[in-house]
Parts: structure tokens; sequence; C-alpha cells
């Protein structure tokens, strides 16, 4: 299998159990793009992100912490590493400039079975629903979010008492494998990606203050 340089794209705690998973693969991380450190917890101190702080302890150079996506030298920084493949798990919606860049495109994982929950916040709304079953996608990242070809999917049951805390979890770690699974098929050439239906889509838009009781 030919071993891809892949440039790791993501932020909050369910992101680092996929970062772990690729750097304990055969493939090489060149570098990871996470959200600028901000201050978080009692007092307010400046903390690295989760995945900032996975990539340290893993000794991963460079971290690149972009304050906007568009930036020219962010790009340019991007372009130098020769990417084969950008991965994104929980970042931000990435301008065409920036997926286009690798060869072999971007892929993101996405925690619902798409097009069903497209949106920021898949898990509270399988949660908020009643959901039976739910699972995690990986897909193509195009000009629309979370509406690319989907590479790979897996379905799970939801639990009789699930919450979105433990399902994210465990999505989080599914995900992940999935996630490995679908860079080993793009290194092979043998993944026939899938066109979603935009009819049968549905919205998971983010949960404001107002929703959470």
């Amino acid at each position: 299998m030919k071993r891809l340089k892949i440039i790791f794209m993501g932020t909050p705690e369910f992101a680092v159990p996929s970062l772990r998973k690729i750097l304990s693969s055969p493939h090489q991380v060149v570098a990871v793009v996470s959200q600028p450190d901000k201050p978080r917890g009692r007092g307010q101190r400046i903390r690295p992100t989760p995945v900032k702080k996975e990539a340290l302890a893993h000794r991963i150079s460079p971290i690149l912490q972009p304050l906007r996506l568009k930036d020219p030298q962010f790009i340019q920084q991007l372009r130098q590493l020769e990417a084969d493949l950008f991965v994104v798990v929980a970042f931000r919606i990435l301008p065409t400039e920036v997926f286009t860049l690798p060869r072999l495109g971007t892929i993101n994982l996405h925690p619902s079975l798409l097009p069903k929950y497209r949106g920021a916040a898949p898990i509270n709304w399988t949660i908020i629903n009643g959901e039976k079953e739910t699972g995690v996608t990986i897909i193509r990242i195009t000009e629309k979010v979370d509406a690319g070809n989907i590479l790979l999917q897996k379905k799970v049951a939801v639990l009789p008492d699930e919450t979105a805390g433990s399902l994210h979890d465990r999505l989080a770690e599914m995900g992940a494998d999935l996630l490995v699974q679908a860079i080993e098929g793009l290194a092979e050439n043998r993944l026939k990606p899938q066109p979603q239906s935009d009819q049968l889509a549905t919205p998971a838009p983010k949960i404001t203050p107002e929703m959470r009781h």
C-alpha cells in the first residue's frame, strides 16, 4: 500500500481518536491544522485545543492555527507541504482554494448517516428526535456543506439510555476506524464514491441556548 502524506484538520475532543488512529497507521501526518487557542475553563487561561494537545504529544510539526482560512500565507504553507490528502474531522467550513489543494482531495468524517442530519449538531438531533439508528459517514468535501459523495458509511444502533455524550464518544471511536479504512481505500484506489440524495437530506442546525432545556 502506498504511504500517503496527510494534513489533519480538527479541533475538539471528537477529532482526537481519528488523529490517534491515523498516527498509528502506515500513513504520515505532515501537519495538523486546528482552531486558534482560546481562553477555557476556570480562570479563562489560554489553552490548546484537544487536537493541538494531541499533536504536541506526538511532536507533530508544523501545527497551523490560522485565523482566516483564505489567508494566502496559510494556503502557501499547505501547498509547500505537498500532502496527498487532507482529512477533516470537526473543523471549519473549508474554502474551495483549500480543499482542492491535495491530489486526492479532502475527506471528512461526519457523525450521522448522510444525507440525514447535515449540519453542526447531528449527534444532538439524533437524540432529540429519538432515532433508533445512526452511524458515521466518510465523504469527499465539496462546496456544498456535508453534501459530497459518500466513500464509506457504517450504521450503529442508538442504545435505549443513550445520551448525546455517550453517543459522541462511541461515534468518535467508530468514525476513527472507518476513516483509516477510507484512507487505505483511497491509497489503493478501490473506493466507489456514491452521490447523496439532496431530496432525502435533513438539517442538523447548531443547538441554541433556547433549545437546551
